[in-house]
């Protein structure tokens, strides 16, 4: 079903959508809305998919806009609804066996999260974060199982989509073996750097907060091994950090520390 549009999405994400155009919006106010297409990756689901397919997807369920920092959706807990991700950032992280947060992934505009659940019914794997202003569709689980069933190409897309963040994590696992600690620190700022961040001159900028504690889990390595490789990257000039943002200065200078 076609969505309505929400400033916030209530007070959880599976909590239902407040508010909405009725059927006899004028011209005028249906131009306001907001809108449904972005330049989203060609990697990401949305962004791979042809304009029929897209187009399935899109209709599904409501559009809901979230703020920075909102949970919307809590590891352990019993919801199978699915957000698909029109713009911004979260970020999905796990809860180690000594209580910290485990950044495990990121996903952008145009990624699918929540489809495991969706899918086999059991509790939430992961918890998933704003890192920033959010829009998405947010559909139940039978819609989504319907849509994926009604249309082939949706589900194949669904399919790749899930293979590709597995092949993902087990890349990731396999270019860390026998790295030290600022070698993987170094390949996960210009992982971060090339697939989500803006491109500016001959460095990148990653626009969402990313905080020390999440590169050491993201490393593999302790925070304060970590602390003292990002200042000596700071100390050499290839990378800077700013309010939520971190700048990678030169990226060739950065992939040479990572893969040399």
């Amino acid at each position: 079903m076609a969505g309505n549009d929400t400033a916030d999405g209530g007070r959880s994400a599976n909590g239902g959508v407040n508010g909405g155009a009725n059927a006899g919006v004028s011209a005028r106010a249906h131009a306001r809305r907001p809108r449904d297409v972005w330049p989203w990756p060609g990697a990401s689901l949305l962004g791979g998919l042809g304009p029929r397919a897209r187009e399935h997807l899109l209709q599904l369920g409501a559009r809901a806009r979230y703020p920075a920092d909102r949970v919307l959706m809590r590891e352990a807990e019993h919801s199978t609804f699915v957000l698909l991700l029109l713009d911004g950032v979260v970020k999905v992280t796990g809860r180690t066996h000594d209580h910290r947060d485990a950044l495990l992934a990121v996903r952008m505009g145009g990624d699918l999260v929540g489809e495991l659940a969706a899918v086999d019914g059991r509790p939430r794997s992961a918890t998933v974060t704003t890192c920033g202003p959010v829009v998405a569709r947010m559909a139940t689980r039978g819609a989504f199982l319907d849509c994926v069933r009604r249309h082939p190409e949706v589900a194949q897309a669904v399919d790749e989509s899930i293979v590709a963040k597995l092949r993902a994590a087990t890349a990731h696992r396999v270019d860390f073996t026998g790295c030290d600690a600022a070698t993987r620190l170094a390949r996960v700022l210009h992982q971060i750097a090339m697939t989500y961040g803006e491109r500016v001159g001959q460095g990148a900028v990653i626009r969402w907060p990313i905080t020390q504690p999440e590169l050491a889990t993201l490393s593999g390595a302790a925070e304060p091994t970590v602390h003292k490789a990002l200042r000596r990257l700071r100390e050499t000039g290839v990378v800077s950090t700013g309010y939520r943002s971190v700048r990678i200065e030169d990226l060739a200078h950065l992939s040479r520390i990572a893969f040399a």
